[in-house]
């Protein structure tokens, strides 16, 4: 459905980035997808967590891109998980499993709280390198939802896309933001009623983010100043949770600004990315990086959003 119009390069990278499965729990039912590409050299990649309704493959065109640029990035898919422990349990077996010590992590939503929950788990014995934080939040509280919470794995598949649907953005819209949504919408369709119930668990079970646990982790939040389904209020307490973040601004792009304004966001993920250029901790082939280049990069995107200001 939404496959080609988000872009041709999809089929693409389809048929070229192969998705891999694996299994690292006792359990085999809980089988992590996930697209690996780029240098196998580089030991701290960039990692992209989905959210609620999302697939491995809705970060395609960050993949296709960083890739280009010589960065090693895997995007992922879970199994299905009913408790922020078991998940970060689980988590970390599968960066064991890749035989990775350190990671950046890009969460979208959902994928941002689990990010910062695995990065507070493993805050003793640090997993967790950095943090972009795309449209997150830091409290599930927020979706006033914590008492249905234990009751998602009963409803049938449809009712759970429902709720999911509601979320999304109605109304006129630009090109690429109603491609987005159409695209996110197919992805909705391929799961299955556990995932998408183990999903909207983790989504909304009571559970906050402690912040002093990872206040050494460097943080970008990345969200919009658009319609998207997280509030106002949300918004502000990831600023107070984080007083030293990068802020990497969108004047739009919904909940799937990394679909729809690919181009920024991907901008923005490099200019996040360049603070660990020439360490051990850096995501990128070093016989890639121009510094150069990527600084005159983030003069035109600040000129650009001083001329959309005025």
């Amino acid at each position: 459905m939404g496959e080609i119009k988000v872009s041709p390069d999809y089929n693409w990278f389809r048929s070229t980035v192969p998705l891999k499965k694996i299994i690292v729990d006792d359990d085999d039912s809980k089988v992590w997808s996930l697209y690996d590409a780029g240098p196998r050299s580089i030991r701290c990649p960039l990692i992209f967590l989905p959210p609620v309704s999302g697939t491995a493959d809705v970060f395609f065109q960050q993949i296709l891109a960083l890739t280009g640029w010589g960065y090693r990035v895997i995007a992922l898919q879970y199994p299905v998980y009913w408790d922020h422990l078991e998940f970060c349990d689980g988590f970390r077996k599968l960066l064991d499993h890749l035989q990775l010590d350190k990671v950046h992590l890009f969460g979208a939503s959902l994928g941002g709280f689990l990010a910062q929950k695995f990065a507070e788990y493993t805050h003793k014995s640090p997993r967790v390198q950095s943090l972009i934080l795309c449209n997150a939040f830091s409290d599930t509280s927020i979706f006033n939802q914590t008492w249905t919470a234990n009751s998602f794995w009963l409803m049938p598949a449809f009712m759970l896309k429902k709720i999911v649907l509601g979320n999304f953005a109605s109304g006129p819209l630009d090109p690429e933001m109603a491609d987005g949504i159409d695209f996110m919408v197919d992805r909705l369709e391929s799961l299955g009623q556990s995932e998408l119930a183990s999903r909207l668990t983790l989504n909304c079970q009571n559970s906050y983010v402690e912040p002093h646990k990872i206040r050494d982790v460097p943080v970008t939040i990345m969200d919009v100043f658009d319609q998207s389904a997280l509030s106002t209020e949300a918004k502000e307490e990831m600023y107070k949770l984080y007083p030293n973040a990068r802020r990497a601004h969108l004047k739009t792009g919904g909940n799937f600004p990394y679909l729809c304004r690919s181009a920024e966001v991907n901008l923005y993920i490099q200019i996040h990315l360049l603070q660990f250029h020439g360490t051990r901790y850096a995501a990128i082939d070093p016989s890639m990086v121009s510094a150069e280049e990527l600084e005159v990069q983030k003069i035109s995107l600040h000129t650009s959003n001083e001329q959309e200001e005025q």
